[in-house]
């Protein structure tokens, strides 16, 4: 197999090179902030770039690294979402409201990552406050893929950056199914992990009860690494876990795992490639040794109905000090989302939390029966922005679209996001596990076991 271009390859390979010193950190950031200078232009991946501050941090790792030193990501580029607080950039959260924001400390997360020895150049472009769509006033990113595609919603950045060979990592969030919608717009993967197993200290909030903080990269090997470095109790977020992170181990398995799919839940309404996808992906599975088991999932749709409202009423309060004091600055999609969350009474919401429970609880009980449910992300296999337009303004289409991606953050559960078998016009198309809070460690393991032996997380788009 033809080697990958260098920034086309995995994080943990290029973390190799740097520690063997085949490959020096100043080298390599130049590299990449030569191929930000040809290629950003086009693209609109980030918010803010430091190309100074990575030079400096380059050198740094470089002398750690001859003196035996530094973490395990020393000197890896990363990047991450312009809604974590970082005190050497702005923090904007896609708001020209906040541009000039610039947080005293870290985000948790963030400073795990550096810690690590990880560079972190960049905060990648994300929609307004994490919500839909794009401030007008900014410039949305454009998919490597193709130019009519999109780019998957608030952690869109994330996705052009890591796909188009611009970092080799960078870190989402997801409350509707922003980490997991990206990733399938752009032939990554990703991991939500369990609510509170990561920590939400120093992140911009749309909706707390409902976002989730994770990573974003080329490889499902990629993603533990940089699940295990993130994860874990953090005394500044006090939802966050205080059990410990179990890992994946590299020499993956899935002989005996059980594999949960609900043939109707799958393809009701779902285009054919979508469907194709997840069957491919279940295909691999088998051939590994894994076991496949229909279930039956519980009615899913009335909680997930009432996602919007439990989403814009958390958004209202976190946005409470700008909003509706300086609501003309705010655009039209998180003005509505805002606008709903404050207008629905203590009924509405309280008919919402008790629909999560039923939901909660029915997944939970679905989960126990087997190790992993396998799904799609979205219905629609690659939406180009034409399309995506469309279902913005119908409801019930919109509905439909977080339909696959909304029940897990309803119901705190992890998630992982593969790519699998692309359109046939070469769109990609992503596909997710789900399995019981706290453990990421079976999604891991079943991820870096398929992607041994497949190649469609290794494809990138056609780019100079």
């Amino acid at each position: 197999m033809t080697q990958a271009p260098l920034h086309y390859r995995e994080l943990v390979e290029v973390a190799a090179l740097l520690a063997s010193r085949a490959l020096s950190a100043a080298e390599l950031m130049e590299h990449v902030l030569a191929r930000v200078d040809s290629l950003e232009g086009g693209l609109h991946a980030f918010a803010c770039i430091d190309r100074e501050g990575a030079m400096r941090q380059a050198r740094r790792a470089d002398r750690m690294l001859a003196n035996g030193q530094g973490g395990v990501l020393e000197g890896v580029p990363v990047a991450v979402k312009d809604l974590f607080h970082t005190a050497d950039l702005p923090t904007a959260a896609g708001m020209p409201i906040h541009r000039d924001f610039r947080p005293a400390r870290d985000a948790t997360v963030v400073r795990r990552l550096r810690e690590a020895g990880a560079i972190n150049f960049a905060k990648t472009q994300m929609t307004e406050g994490a919500f839909a769509i794009h401030h007008p006033a900014i410039a949305a990113p454009v998919n490597p893929w193709g130019d009519a595609l999109w780019t998957g919603a608030s952690s869109s950045g994330s996705g052009v950056g890591v796909a188009a060979g611009l970092a080799f990592a960078s870190l989402g969030s997801d409350t509707g199914g922003s980490i997991r919608f990206p990733c399938a717009a752009n032939g990554l993967t990703g991991l939500k992990p369990s609510w509170g197993r990561v920590s939400r200290h120093g992140a911009f909030e749309l909706a707390a009860s409902l976002d989730h903080v994770g990573p974003i990269a080329r490889s499902a090997r990629d993603v533990a690494l940089l699940y295990t470095l993130i994860a874990g109790h953090d005394p500044e977020d006090p939802t966050s876990w205080a059990q410990s992170v179990a890992g994946a181990a590299d020499q993956a398995d899935v002989r005996g795992l059980v594999v949960g799919v609900d043939p109707h839940w799958n393809s009701e309404g779902c285009d054919a490639a979508v469907v194709r996808a997840v069957d491919e992906m279940q295909a691999s599975l088998v051939a590994l040794g894994a076991q496949v088991r229909e279930i039956a999932l519980p009615d899913l749709t009335p909680a997930c109905r009432h996602w919007e409202l439990l989403a814009g009423t958390e958004a209202a309060l976190a946005h409470e000090a700008t909003y509706p004091a300086r609501a003309a600055e705010y655009g039209p999609a998180l003005s509505r989302l805002i606008d709903g969350g404050r207008a629905a009474s203590a009924m509405d919401y309280q008919r919402a939390l008790a629909d999560r429970m039923v939901l909660t609880g029915g997944l939970d009980a679905s989960l126990g029966q087997i190790d992993v449910l396998l799904a799609p992300v979205q219905p629609y296999a690659a939406p180009t922005l034409e399309r995506l337009g469309e279902l913005a303004a119908d409801p019930e289409a919109n509905a439909r679209l977080i339909a696959y991606t909304s029940p897990f953050n309803l119901s705190g559960h992890p998630t992982l996001c593969l790519p699998g078998r692309p359109t046939d016009e070469g769109a990609p198309i992503g596909v997710q596990l789900v399995a019981a809070r706290g453990r990421e460690d079976l999604l891991l393991r079943a991820g870096i076991a398929v992607q041994r032996e497949t190649a469609w997380h290794s494809a990138h788009p056609c780019l100079p």
